[in-house]
Order: structure tokens, then C-alpha cells, then sequence
């Protein structure tokens, strides 16, 4: 089970406003421990360009669903740090021309690091959010595996935790499919049981992330070429795009176009169509490898993904130096792109990840 049946805990959950962190709360209250929730404010409209971030919608079901439960809710604010960490992070990989990941970033810098060293300096022995994720421990410490729910497993956006963090944390909805969730709200009359998963960059919500990232980072017009080198468009500026990207490539008529390359130096973007041989990877180069909780020997074999909800893959994993890692994979990936993450399983492991170079 994912808490102790005996010992009665000091947990804060982290209510979020969504059906999953509420039933979080729910299942622990039956439980028998003493719960607590914070809604965490991390973003508001005046960093969004389309003021459309819904933290204050967040914040009132978030406390809706504290009231239906009789828990105690407070709200903590870490928006400056967040803005320091995340969101700047977000501008600087972008104007590198990589592709960054900050639902794992602030995962494991807010979430699991912020929330959770504050809510430790307030007296609670753990924390608990609503990820389909598990978290079991043995012998050699604490081991995070895939949510029973195939459809939810949000495990790739917790490959940046390490030891100190799994093991105060809990994910009591781990062994639940969605559906049994969202059955558990209805039947206790949750007022959120049919609200609608977020979408968007972690507590930002749904952006256009044009629009986001042209607060600092200006706009400068680039030719678009096709993989003969030929001009056949224009953009606004390499570093708003990403590699196997099809939705913004303004060139009319014929198949659809992906980017397959971009010149940070030229400004310009290389586009072709989907079965083009240049967007496929047999070898990724990694670098800033982090281990969840026991080191294996290299190379390593293993199975591994380069985006949420991909197919688990086939890769052998040898170690250049300590820098740098390569990933050589049975069969080639579609559009890996500098600055993403992979995520690397041995069974339903997640033992390590990696930053794609």
C-alpha cells in the first residue's frame, strides 16, 4: 500500500483544483491521517500574454473541494521562485534553440523541493499529490514505478526526483485507473468531480507560446528552406520552433512540412516531410545524467522514451565520459529535440533520465 497502515501520518496535500488531487486528499482523510492541503500559487496573468492563466478558478475549487472534505486549506505562494526557476529556465532553453521540459523542472524544483521543504518545516511527515505515478520501497531505498493506469502514467514528468524526495512523498491514486477517480468524486459528491484535466505548461495553464516567449524574446524574420536548400518561406525567428514541428510553418500548398533543422545562427529553418530520413534518430547524445536510486553498469540495457505517452523503446545506453551518454535505440526516433528529456525504465522502473543534447 502507499502509506504505512498502522502509523496515523501529517500529510499536506497539494490541491491543485482537480478531481485527482482532490481525491488525493479524500482517500488519505479515510485513511485515518491527519491531512492538511495548500493550493500553490506559482503564475499569474501578468506573466501570460493572454491573461488567460486560471489560478484564481484553481484556488476557488481548490478550496471548494477543502470545505466538502472539512480539511484545513491555506494558499503559499512561490511565484517569485517560480518565475526565477521555470520561467526563466523556459526563455533561456528556447533562445538556445532547445526544447525545454518545465513540467519536470518544476516538478522537481517546486513540487518536490519548495512545497515539500516548507511543508517539513511546518511539522508534516509527507506530501501528497494527485500523479499517477508509484512510489515503492525495499532493502535499497525508494523505487518509482508507472501508474497502473497506462492511459495517465505521469511518471516521465517525475524523472528529475531523487531519494530524499520519494521518500516523503505519497501518490495515493497510483494503483487507480481515471475513470475509478472520477467515480470516487461522483460518489461523494466532490464539487470538482467533472472538471476537465489541465492542459498547458505546469500552473500556467494554455498558452501560446509564441506570444509567451516574445515578452523577451524578440521576433526576427528568417527564411524557411526545404531540404534542397531552396527558400520557400519566412518565420518570425528559429528559437519559436521545434524540431518535428508541423502547426506554425506558413508555407501553402503541398504535404505537410516539419522542422527538421534550425540555424540559430542564420536564422533559418529547415522544414521537409514527415518520412524525411533527417528527423529520425538511431543515436541520441545525453548529458546531466541523474539516477533515481541504484546506479547500473554500462552500457546499459533498457527501455526508454524521449516524450510523455511515447511507446517505452528498445535502447542500449553506453557512457562516453562523465559528461556524456549515448542512446543507441533498436528502432529510430522521430524528431528527438535538444533539451528534452529521456526517460529511461528497466521494466516498470523509472531507474534514470538524461538531457538530450
Amino acid at each position: 500500500m502507499f502509506w504505512p497502515k498502522k502509523k496515523k501520518l501529517k500529510i499536506l496535500v497539494g490541491l491543485s483544483g482537480g478531481v485527482d488531487s482532490a481525491v488525493t486528499a479524500l482517500l488519505l482523510k479515510k485513511a485515518g491521517h491527519e491531512v492538511s492541503a495548500v493550493f500553490m500559487k506559482n503564475f499569474s496573468s501578468r506573466d501570460n500574454t493572454d491573461h488567460e492563466c486560471p489560478w484564481k478558478a484553481d484556488r476557488d475549487e481548490a478550496y471548494a473541494v477543502a470545505k466538502h472534505l472539512n480539511i484545513p486549506i491555506e494558499t503559499w505562494d512561490f511565484e517569485e521562485q517560480y518565475r526565477e526557476t521555470v520561467v526563466n529556465y523556459l526563455f533561456e532553453t528556447y533562445q538556445k534553440g532547445q526544447t525545454p521540459n518545465p513540467d519536470i523542472l518544476c516538478n522537481s524544483e517546486i513540487k518536490f523541493k519548495l512545497f515539500l521543504a516548507k511543508a517539513l518545516l511546518n511539522g508534516f511527515d509527507k506530501i501528497a499529490t494527485g500523479h499517477y505515478a508509484q512510489i515503492k520501497q525495499d532493502k535499497t531505498g525508494y523505487h518509482l514505478l508507472k501508474g497502473k493506469d497506462p492511459n495517465k502514467d505521469q511518471s516521465y514528468f517525475l524523472a528529475g526526483l531523487n531519494q530524499e524526495q520519494l521518500a516523503r512523498s505519497l501518490f495515493p491514486i497510483e494503483h487507480l485507473l481515471k475513470p475509478k477517480v472520477r467515480e470516487i468524486a461522483k460518489k461523494v459528491g466532490l464539487p470538482n468531480a467533472d472538471r476537465k484535466d489541465s492542459q498547458g505548461i505546469c500552473f500556467v495553464g494554455k498558452v501560446n507560446l509564441k506570444d509567451f516567449l516574445s515578452q523577451k524574446i524578440s521576433p526576427k524574420i528568417g527564411e524557411i528552406h526545404d531540404l534542397a536548400g531552396q527558400k520557400i518561406g519566412e518565420h518570425e525567428g528559429v528559437w519559436f520552433y521545434t524540431i518535428g514541428q508541423r502547426k506554425g510553418i506558413e508555407v501553402g500548398g503541398g504535404p505537410a512540412l516539419y522542422v527538421i533543422k534550425k540555424d540559430l545562427e542564420k536564422n533559418i529553418l529547415t522544414v521537409g516531410p514527415k518520412e524525411s530520413l533527417e528527423l529520425y534518430s538511431q543515436e541520441i547524445e545525453l548529458t546531466d545524467w541523474h539516477w533515481l536510486n541504484q546506479e547500473y553498469r554500462f552500457p546499459l540495457k533498457a527501455k526508454a522514451k524521449i516524450r510523455y505517452r511515447q511507446e517505452d523503446q528498445k535502447v542500449n545506453i553506453v557512457k562516453i565520459n562523465n559528461q556524456e551518454y549515448k542512446a543507441i535505440f533498436q528502432v529510430k526516433q522521430f524528431a528527438a529535440a535538444s533539451g528534452q528529456t529521456l526517460a529511461v525504465y528497466k521494466n516498470k522502473e523509472l531507474i534514470a533520465s538524461a538531457i538530450i543534447l
